[in-house]
């Protein structure tokens, strides 16, 4: 009951093999990628929270800093 392969088939499954190997790329360059964007973003997020520890030191050095003030009584 089985057939002789015909070269439509042979064709085809070359084209098959191809779409596969061209996914399987994609998603390799797709997974490079992400890697790098996660690396860069933890990279920014330590930059980000050194940015706002420093920012908090000089807020506390300028003199009458509303920050430490409590509210006016009409609050």
């Amino acid at each position: 009951m089985s057939r002789e392969p015909t070269p439509a088939d042979a064709e085809r499954l070359i084209d098959l093999e191809t779409r596969i190997a061209f996914i399987e790329r994609s998603l390799i360059e797709m997974s490079d990628a992400l890697a790098e964007t996660r690396k860069e973003s933890s990279r920014d997020r330590g930059r980000l929270e050194r940015a706002l520890a420093d920012l908090g030191e000089l807020r506390g050095m300028i003199p009458g800093d509303t920050q430490e003030e409590p509210p006016p009584p009409h609050y």
